[in-house]
C-alpha cells in the first residue's frame, strides 16, 4: 500500500472550501494585583469562546498587565448563564456555583508592566453561553485602566517544575533562547496558510481563498497557533535565465504577509512549494538548468528575508520528487544535492542567516524508513546544530481517503500512525535534531471533510496530537479554507477544532461510535458502546443539562457503556427517522464525547436510468447514512476503478446526497465498468445495514434495478 499512499499524496490538490463555527468574545476590563506597598494597578482582560458545540465550549483568557509588575496573580469571575469550568491548561481553574477561580500555575505568577499572560479552559453550557464581562484580580475589581494602588499581598512560591510550551502564548512573548530543539517546541502548535501563495494563476486567489488579510492572520493567532507555515509556488513570478529574477511585487507581497504573522508572534516556515512538481522535478533530465533556477530563486530569498528576525524559518522544498529518475538511489542524490545547496547559499548570505533554522525534507516528506535514512546521513553530513527535519502525515491511506472498507480509524490505522511518529522520532528527536510534521490532516479534506465519518474523524485527530505529544513533534495542520474561515474567521466544524485544540495538552476519551441506532420499529432494547478512557475516567452522561441516571439509564461495566432500554424509549420519543437526542459522555479531561441516538429503518433503493455522466440511485435514507460501498462482477471480481479492492473511493466514485435522496454513481466510476456487464452494488450503512443494488453500462446509457 505503500506505493499507492505516495501516489495519492503527490496527486494531492488541496481545494478551499467555506467554513462557517464559533463565535469570539472579547471583554475589556481592569485587573489588579499587588507586589509592593501601594503598587499602581490596573490590565485588561480578554475573554474569547474559540470554539463551543452542543453542550459544551473552549474560552481562552488573556490577562494584560498595564500597571506595576505582578508577581503572583489569581483571577475571579461569575459566569452569567451558570456555566462551569470542566477542564484547563495554563492555571489552576476553581469554582463553586457560578463563581470561577483562576490561580497561576507558578512558572507564569510573574507579569511584568504591559506583558500578558494567557490561560484556557473547557466548560460546559446549557441555554446560553454569555461571557463574563466582570473580573478581580487578588480580591480587587478590575476597572479597565492604571489607577489606584494595592496593598501588598503574599506572592506563591514559584513552582520547580519547567514551564510546558503553551498555545496560548503571548505574542510578545520572544523565542527561547538556546537550541532548535527547544525553538520548534516553540512552534507547537502550527498552521498552515494553505495554497493562498501556490498562485498557480492570475494571483494569491487563484485556489478559491480570498488575499490573505492580516486580520486573517490575527484570528488565526487568536485560535492559539503558534508557527504558520507559509507555501508559495515562484514558477509564475521567476524571470527567464540566466538571471530567474522573481517579479517584484510578489517579492513585496510575500513580504507583506510574512511581515505580518513576524508582527503577531507567529514562527514562520517559508518555502518553496509547488516549484517542486512544476519544474524541480525534472532535475533528473534536466539537471544543470533545474540546479541554476533553484540556486537563484533560494540566492533571492535568502537576500530578501536575511535580516529577518530569527522566528522566520526556510523550508528547502516541498514534497521534493523526481521524474524520469533511475530510481531510489539517483532520488537520494538529486534530493542530497538540492538540500545541501539550499544550506550554503542561506548561510553565505548573511545576517540572521548564519544561524536561521532551515527545515530538509525527506523524499516525498515521506516517513519510510529508507526515505528517513537518506534525510539523516544529509543532516549528519552538514553537521549544523540548526537544522530541521520535516515529513507530511495525512494517515493511513485507506482511511484517509475511505477507500478499500477502510471507514474507521482502527488498530491498523493507529499503527500506521505509531509506525510513522516512531520512525522519525528514533532518527531525529532521539538525537537532537527536531522534527517538524509540516503538514497533516486527512487527503479525503481534499474533496470535503465530510469524506471520513465524524466520529471516526474525531478519534484521529485526538490520538494524533496525543502521540506527536509523546514523540515530541512539531505539528502544522494543513487548511486550504477547509477549516478556518478566511472571511468570517471561525471554524466550519468547532467539534473538530476543539477536539484538535484539546490534544494540544491533554487526552480526551472517545468511544467505538459516536451513534447508536434505534429500529423505529418493534422493541427497543439496550445498546452497548466501548469507551476508549485514554487516561481518562469516566464521570456519566448529560443530555443538555440534564444528567442521566447511572444505574438506571446506563451502566459501566469495564469499559463497557450500556444504555437501557428504557433510557432509548424515553430518548427516541415518536421515533422519528433521524438523530431523537445527543448526549455527551463526560471524561475527567478533554472535550466531551457526542453520542447521537439515531431513529432509522433498513433504507430503500430503486429503479433508475440515467448515464454514465449522470446517474443517481433513488434511495430512501430512513434515518440511515452510507459508511461505503463495493462493486463486484457476478463471477466475483471486483468492478470500477482501483479494482485491486472492491471497495470503491468515497465522493469520488459514489457520494450520498440526503437532501435530493439519491447517491449519485460518478463518471470516474463508469469509465473503469466493462460494457454490458452487471454489477452488484452493495450499500453499506452505518447502522449496520446492507444493501444491494445492480447497475450495467451499454455505451453512455446505464440502468439500475433492485434485482
Amino acid at each position: 500500500m505503500a506505493g499507492i499512499r505516495e501516489v495519492a499524496r503527490r496527486a494531492r490538490w488541496r481545494l478551499g472550501l467555506v467554513a462557517t463555527a464559533a463565535a469570539a468574545l472579547v471583554a475589556g476590563t481592569g485587573l489588579v494585583a499587588a507586589t509592593s506597598a501601594q503598587a499602581a494597578a490596573g490590565c485588561r482582560v480578554g475573554y474569547a469562546v474559540s470554539s463551543q458545540w452542543p453542550g459544551g465550549f473552549t474560552a481562552d483568557v488573556s490577562v494584560t498587565n498595564l500597571g506595576d509588575p505582578v508577581t503572583g496573580w489569581t483571577l475571579a469571575w461569575s459566569f452569567p448563564s451558570g456555566q462551569r469550568v470542566t477542564q484547563a491548561w495554563n492555571a489552576t481553574v476553581t469554582s463553586s456555583g457560578n463563581q470561577a477561580t483562576a490561580k497561576d500555575a507558578g512558572w507564569n505568577a510573574a507579569i511584568g508592566t504591559n506583558a500578558t499572560v494567557s490561560f484556557g479552559f473547557n466548560g460546559s453550557w446549557s441555554g446560553t453561553n454569555t461571557a463574563p464581562t466582570a473580573f478581580t484580580l487578588n480580591g480587587v475589581a478590575c476597572t479597565g485602566g492604571v489607577g489606584g494602588s494595592t496593598s501588598p499581598t503574599a506572592s506563591p512560591t514559584p513552582s520547580t517544575t519547567p514551564p510546558t510550551p503553551t498555545p496560548t502564548s503571548s505574542p510578545s512573548t520572544p523565542p527561547p533562547a538556546g537550541t532548535a530543539m527547544a525553538a520548534v517546541a516553540a512552534m507547537q502548535p502550527g498552521w498552515n496558510l494553505g495554497n493562498s501563495f501556490d498562485a498557480v494563476g492570475a494571483d494569491e486567489t487563484a485556489w478559491g481563498n480570498p488575499r490573505v488579510t492580516q486580520a486573517l492572520l490575527d484570528n488565526v493567532r487568536a485560535q492559539g497557533f503558534n508557527s504558520i507555515r507559509i507555501p508559495v509556488t515562484w514558477s509564475n513570478h521567476q524571470g527567464a535565465a540566466p538571471g530567474y529574477l522573481i517579479d517584484a511585487a510578489w517579492l513585496a507581497r510575500v513580504r507583506e504577509v510574512v511581515g505580518w504573522a513576524l508582527a503577531d508572534g507567529f514562527y514562520v516556515v517559508l518555502n518553496v512549494h509547488h516549484d517542486s512538481w512544476q519544474w524541480i522535478n525534472t532535475m533528473p533530465t534536466d539537471h544543470t538548468n533545474v540546479l541554476n533556477r533553484y540556486n537563484a530563486l533560494w540566492t533571492q530569498i535568502a537576500g530578501a528575508f536575511k535580516d529577518s528576525p530569527a522566528r522566520l524559518v526556510f523550508e528547502s522544498v516541498n514534497e521534493p520528487q523526481f521524474t524520469g529518475s533511475s530510481g531510489d538511489a539517483q532520488n537520494a542524490g538529486l534530493l542530497n544535492e538540492l538540500n545541501t545547496s539550499f544550506h550554503r547559499i542561506v548561510r553565505a548570505s548573511g545576517g540572521a542567516n548564519a544561524t536561521r533554522l532551515l527545515v530538509l525534507p525527506t523524499l516525498h516528506t515521506s516517513a519510510e524508513q529508507a526515505r528517513v535514512d537518506e534525510l539523516s546521513s544529509t543532516i549528519a553530513a552538514l553537521n549544523d546544530p540548526n537544522l530541521v527535519a520535516t515529513v507530511h502525515f495525512y494517515g493511513y491511506w485507506p482511511f484517509s481517503v475511505n477507500i478499500a472498507g477502510g471507514t474507521r480509524f482502527d488498530a491498523t490505522a493507529q499503527q500506521d500512525l505509531t509506525d510513522q511518529f516512531d520512525r522519525v522520532h528514533t532518527a531525529f528527536v532521539a538525537r537532537n535534531i527536531p522534527v517538524v510534521i509540516g503538514e497533516y490532516g486527512l487527503l479525503g479534506f481534499d474533496r470535503h471533510t465530510g469524506t471520513i465519518e465524524q466520529g471516526e474523524k474525531l478519534k484521529f485527530f485526538e490520538f494524533l496530537g496525543w502521540y506527536a505529544r509523546q514523540r515530541k513533534l512539531t505539528t502544522q495542520l494543513w487548511d486550504n479554507g477547509q477549516h478556518f474561515d478566511r472571511t468570517t474567521f471561525q471554524w466550519q466544524d468547532p467539534e473538530l477544532f476543539a477536539q484538535i485544540r484539546s490534544s494540544w495538552t491533554t487526552r480526551s476519551g472517545t468511544a467505538s461510535s459516536d451513534q447508536v441506532y434505534v429500529p423505529k420499529t418493534g422493541a427497543v432494547t439496550a445498546k452497548s458502546l466501548t469507551l476508549n478512557l485514554n487516561g481518562t475516567t469516566f464521570q456519566g452522561l448529560r443530555q443538555g443539562s440534564t444528567d442521566l441516571v447511572a444505574g438506571t439509564d446506563y451502566t459501566v461495566s469495564g469499559s463497557t457503556l450500556t444504555l437501557s432500554a428504557a433510557a432509548l424509549t424515553r430518548l427516541v420519543g415518536s421515533r422519528a427517522y433521524g438523530v431523537n437526542a445527543t448526549l455527551q459522555a463526560r471524561f475527567s479531561a478533554g472535550v466531551p464525547w457526542r453520542i447521537d441516538v439515531i431513529t432509522y429503518d433498513p433504507p430503500l433503493v430503486s429503479d433508475a436510468t440515467g448515464t454514465t455522466a449522470s446517474f443517481a440511485v433513488p434511495t430512501q435514507f430512513r434515518g440511515d447514512q452510507l459508511a461505503t460501498m463495493e462493486a463486484t462482477y457476478a463471477d466475483g471480481s471486483n468492478a470500477g476503478p482501483q479494482n485491486w479492492t472492491s471497495f470503491k473511493e468515497f465522493d469520488v466514485t459514489f457520494a450520498p446526497n440526503y437532501g435530493s435522496n439519491t447517491i449519485s454513481l460518478k463518471p470516474e466510476f463508469f469509465a473503469e465498468v466493462n460494457d454490458g456487464r452487471k454489477v452488484t452494488l452493495t450499500f453499506h450503512f452505518w447502522s449496520g445495514t446492507k444493501v444491494t443494488y445492480h447497475v450495467t453500462k451499454s455505451g453512455g446509457s446505464v440502468t439500475g434495478s433492485v434485482n
